[in-house]
């Protein structure tokens, strides 16, 4: 109840006028027993405990300021891991009133480059499912922009045409240990955003945390600042009458690799492509993919890590009931020089979910998933490096 204040608090804390939305996911959750990453565990998945859990609690805060400029703001309240209430995205942005046909628009703050096109729904959340992609979960855990981001876009009507475009420029400082997570653990499936200043834990491996060799703490706060220099990103959007989706984006934290901070937090320089496709047939059936595939290093090549992941999903609405299934493929490659820390991960994922609207307000849905993965290094914790998990889900959702 004291984050649910503190999270209310957030939202009555701007002027009257704005725009307050918000949603609470509540699951009953049967889970298997592969401990979580969350517990300093191996599993990907982000909770190990069958029971009634926090899913999603959020407020979002739009207000519109003056001459084109607006805030918008979005805060969590988590039940698990480092911290428990904060801010997920806080941006101002700038999008004035021109007659061109190709317009202006930028923004700052603290926020997502619009990679994704399964995270359109409230607090960038899923209107399809509840255990978000690995890609996604990855981008929600350990990527952020606290930089500034300038587009021209040209909107299809006003051309008389069938397509509209964007083009994006982004330029950023923090997010240097980007990559830390999915060279040490792997790519995990969740829905849980890391908060500004959270703190995401993971296995204490023996590579990672001996003093004589890494000596890396088990866990990393992934919006820091850590070597003074600017990282950039660059995307391109095309729509072809708002059913078919295009868009690429290529991302570079120009991170120092050889670059730590009194924390033993390194900066990692991390580089990727995402393309992401959308097509929907008529106006109920949707197919939705993205591939994201980069490489991330750390010290002179002390980690090397080559990433590689793609989802495709196909989404269905009846009536009121709306039907989901994705298949996840992901994999981590390391190309370094050190036998003593393996960081080979690798698996497969299906998740299947049905959501039903009782109201404009209410929700009420059911999910399961299952995943195969691999991990090299859980053999230096004892464990076996294959493991098979699955997790059952019910929520009940209202938004307002």
């Amino acid at each position: 109840m004291r984050g649910w204040l503190a999270l209310l608090t957030v939202a009555s804390g701007l002027s009257q006028g704005a725009e307050i939305s918000g949603l609470l996911q509540v699951n009953l959750l049967a889970a298997d027993n592969l401990d979580s990453y969350q517990q300093y565990g191996t599993g990907i998945l982000r909770e190990d405990h069958s029971g009634i859990h926090l899913q999603q609690a959020l407020v979002r805060v739009e207000q519109d300021l003056v001459s084109g400029f607006s805030v918008d703001l979005v805060a969590n309240l988590h039940s698990d891991g480092e911290q428990h209430v904060g801010l997920s995205q806080m941006q101002l942005i700038y999008k004035p009133l021109m007659p061109s046909q190709t317009k202006f628009k930028g923004r700052a703050g603290f926020f997502y480059p619009d990679m994704s096109l399964e995270n359109p729904e409230l607090g960038w959340l899923s209107p399809y499912q509840y255990t978000q992609s690995a890609i996604n979960s990855w981008l929600g855990e350990e990527l952020r922009i606290p930089g500034v981001e300038f587009s021209l876009y040209s909107p299809g009507r006003q051309r008389h045409s069938p397509w509209s475009w964007e083009v994006n420029m982004g330029a950023f400082r923090g997010n240097d240990p980007l990559g830390t997570l999915l060279s040490w653990r792997g790519f995990a499936l969740h829905d849980r955003q890391s908060l500004h200043q959270d703190r995401i834990a993971f296995a204490p491996y023996p590579s990672v945390v001996d003093p004589g060799r890494t000596n890396h703490p088990d866990w990393v706060e992934p919006f820091h600042e850590i070597d003074g220099r600017t990282g950039y990103y660059a995307g391109v959007h095309l729509d072809y009458y708002q059913h078919s989706n295009l868009r690429y984006y290529y991302y570079d934290n120009n991170a120092d690799p050889l670059a730590a901070n009194d924390q033993r937090l390194y900066a990692w320089h991390t580089r990727f492509h995402s393309l992401a496709l959308s097509h929907r047939f008529g106006n109920d059936t949707r197919i939705i993919g993205q591939w994201l595939k980069g490489d991330t290093e750390m010290g002179t090549r002390w980690v090397f890590v080559n990433f590689d992941a793609w989802y495709l999903l196909l989404s269905h609405k009846w009536n009121k009931h709306r039907f989901s299934l994705r298949l996840d493929s992901f994999k981590a490659r390391e190309d370094d020089k050190w036998a003593w820390d393996p960081n080979n991960s690798d698996g497969r994922a299906l998740t299947l979910t049905w959501r039903y609207d009782l109201s404009p307000h209410w929700q009420v849905g059911l999910e399961h998933h299952v995943n195969r993965n691999t991990a090299a290094n859980r053999p230096t914790l004892g464990q076996t490096a294959k493991q098979n998990q699955q997790q059952s889900l019910a929520v009940v959702q209202y938004r307002w």
